[in-house]
């Protein structure tokens, strides 16, 4: 793998991010686009492969010299044949070949996954999950995406699609989701739902990291929203700890930095409620990586395809 170089792509339901990478998985450069630039599944592949042709481009590579490049999706992805099933949260796209039209477009090695997969992946490789033999892993904005390390391996389940935590009801009857289920944690704390619950407790939109900023400072009403999220959300990872007995949980996304507030009321539900053996075992850690997670997920899944894991 000398001098070969690998891109990282991280497809969200608001932002689009690329990032160049030499073999040592060490960033060379990164850009962000917003997803709303792209209003079909075709302009979004054409905005996805000129992102790859720009920063070839700009670091003066040819694609000989890049070993391939890796893209996460926010949905069920079949990671065999490279086609992306439906994105809840971003409409217009069915059984979807996205990795062999970009091959086409672009002339590289493509390989997809959801992109939740490969927070975990990078989560686990090296970032909070590092050393952990069992993980569960979440992402934490548009959507609730989730990710799991059983016995040491990315776990993907017999159709390519499990760790769906966002998808796992809460509730007997309650709100309909993106998904075309109801009830789903998703429709309870993604950013919009929390966005809503901010205007009904303040009477006004605040952005949501302000709401942390104040929840750190005290604010009740800001400690009360971050609460009722954490509440629903340890309710969900009650049902995981019982069911999978892991060692870590990782959250990431931009709702973890509301901070302790939230891990605290997580941790509390947790511990309340989860069988005493498997509450007694796992941590609750923010995740690590950050914004970088699924760009760096993306590489390592080339890497993963290439042999270099």
């Amino acid at each position: 793998m000398k001098n070969k170089y690998i891109i990282g792509i991280d497809l969200g339901g608001t932002y689009l991010k690329i990032a160049l990478f030499d073999s040592s998985l060490r960033f060379k450069e990164k850009k962000f686009f917003s997803t709303s630039e792209f209003s079909q599944p075709e302009s979004l592949i054409d905005g996805i492969a000129e992102a790859v042709f720009e920063i070839i481009k700009e670091n003066k590579l040819k694609n000989s010299d890049i070993l391939g490049a890796g893209l996460g999706l926010p949905g069920p992805i079949d990671v065999k044949n490279g086609v992306a099933h439906f994105f809840p949260n971003i409409p217009g796209w069915i059984d979807v070949p996205v990795a062999k039209i970009l091959r086409k477009k672009t002339g590289l090695e493509v390989f997809i996954d959801n992109d939740a997969n490969l927070m975990c992946l990078a989560e686990f490789r090296m970032g909070s999950a590092k050393g952990a033999k069992n993980a569960v892993c979440l992402t934490l904005g548009t959507g609730v995406g989730g990710g799991l390390i059983i016995e040491g391996k990315l776990y993907r389940g017999s159709s390519y699609a499990a760790g769906e935590i966002g998808h796992m009801p809460i509730n007997l009857k309650g709100r309909p989701c993106n998904c075309g289920g109801f009830a789903c944690l998703e429709s309870y704390i993604g950013n919009r739902r929390i966005a809503t619950l901010v205007k009904k407790v303040f009477k006004k939109d605040i952005p949501l990291d302000e709401v942390s900023r104040m929840a750190a400072k005290n604010n009740s009403k800001a400690i009360r929203v971050w609460e009722d999220v954490g509440a629903k959300l340890g309710v969900a990872l009650v049902s995981v700890v019982n069911l999978l007995n892991p060692d870590r949980i990782v959250i990431g996304g931009g709702v973890a930095n509301a901070g302790r507030v939230l891990f605290s009321k997580i941790e509390e539900v947790i511990i309340t409620r989860a069988m005493v053996v498997q509450a007694a075992k796992v941590k609750v850690f923010k995740a690590k990586l950050g914004n970088d997670a699924g760009m760096l997920g993306g590489a390592l899944l080339v890497k993963e395809h290439s042999g270099g894991l």
